[in-house]
């Protein structure tokens, strides 16, 4: 049986969001939309991350990507919402086969640094390849590019060269000087208190990013988050952040209403939660279609009304809950 740890009240919450990438009716990419939604990430005081999975970053060509993150400097105009950080941006590595390629890892998180970024290194044919005692030279091999990085353990619901290390990999990927922080999506709370531990123990100021949008609660425990749940209502998660943070249970309710929303956007198929975003970005009219990536999966018919009826929910939490 696994004890639950103590929770952390009052503590200031780290707040990344990866920001949906919009499609028209024509099935192009939205880029207004998609600017304006980077720049209303930023507002609210929350990273923005692009180029993720929110952002269909692993299917996406090269070009697309690069121009993502031209659009998404642009917007946001040397602006931070978190001292230090402008956005973060999925670096991705299109390789063919399993030998892990060191200067192509290299070269795409040295892209995502020179357009302003800090890179999080998404899952590779390379990386996945890889025994567990070489993951962490792997990393520090690719870190060499930039100054600082975002590590990242995704399960394979969301990337099929997703993958969870173990807490020793974990360990050994920490202690890489440049890589500052990892997003970890097993969807679990245990593994993610267990590295929260060892950032305790090793390295304190290491940022362990919680990926869970089944459980975003898991910033009560220390975790800071990089969720694609937030590109819902990035407002109501800073709102949120901001009543954790002044010990006002009011955080609470607004968490018990966003958790609403996660737990059927991302039901199985876990990557329709995308078509959800959409429609909560119709609802909102921050976008004119509800169109996804061609190929990605939708809901069902009905599924806008659902969305509208939770969104509706939390808008009043919200207001209710001051802050």
């Amino acid at each position: 049986m696994t004890a639950i740890p103590a929770q952390r009240p009052g503590r200031r919450i780290t707040g990344m969001s990866a920001v949906l990438l919009p499609f028209d009716a024509a099935g192009g990419v939205d880029w207004a939309a998609f600017a304006a939604g980077v720049e209303r990430t930023a507002a609210a005081g929350l990273v923005p991350a692009v180029n993720m999975d929110t952002g269909y970053g692993p299917s996406l060509d090269p070009a697309t990507r690069a121009e993502v993150l031209r659009v998404t400097a642009a917007a946001l105009a040397g602006t931070e919402a978190v001292p230090g950080w402008s956005f973060v941006a999925g670096a991705h590595v299109d390789d063919p086969g399993p030998a892990f390629d060191p200067g192509a890892h290299r070269a795409a998180l040295a892209e995502v640094a020179a357009a302003g970024g800090v890179p999080i290194l998404f899952p590779s044919a390379g990386l996945a390849g890889l025994p567990d005692d070489e993951v962490a030279g792997a990393h520090a091999a690719a870190a060499g590019a930039v100054d600082r990085m975002l590590a990242f353990e995704l399960g394979r619901q969301f990337h099929p060269l997703g993958r969870i290390w173990s807490l020793a990999t974990y360990a050994a990927v920490l202690e890489v000087p440049q890589v500052v922080g990892a997003k970890h999506s097993s969807l679990r709370r245990g593994p993610e208190w267990e590295r929260l531990a060892v950032r305790d123990e090793r390295r304190p100021g290491f940022l362990v990013l919680t990926g869970n949008d089944l459980a975003i609660d898991m910033v009560r425990w220390g975790s800071d988050y990089l969720l694609g749940l937030s590109t819902f209502a990035p407002d109501a998660f800073a709102r949120r952040d901001r009543l954790w943070a002044a010990g006002d249970a009011g955080a609470l309710e607004v968490d018990d209403a966003l958790q609403a929303l996660g737990a059927v956007s991302f039901r199985d198929p876990v990557p329709a939660y995308r078509h959800d975003a959409a429609l909560a970005w119709c609802h909102r009219g921050w976008a004119a279609t509800d169109r996804v990536h061609p190929g990605g999966p939708t809901r069902p018919d009905g599924e806008a009304d659902l969305v509208a009826t939770l969104l509706r929910r939390l808008d009043d939490v919200v207001a209710a809950a001051g802050g």
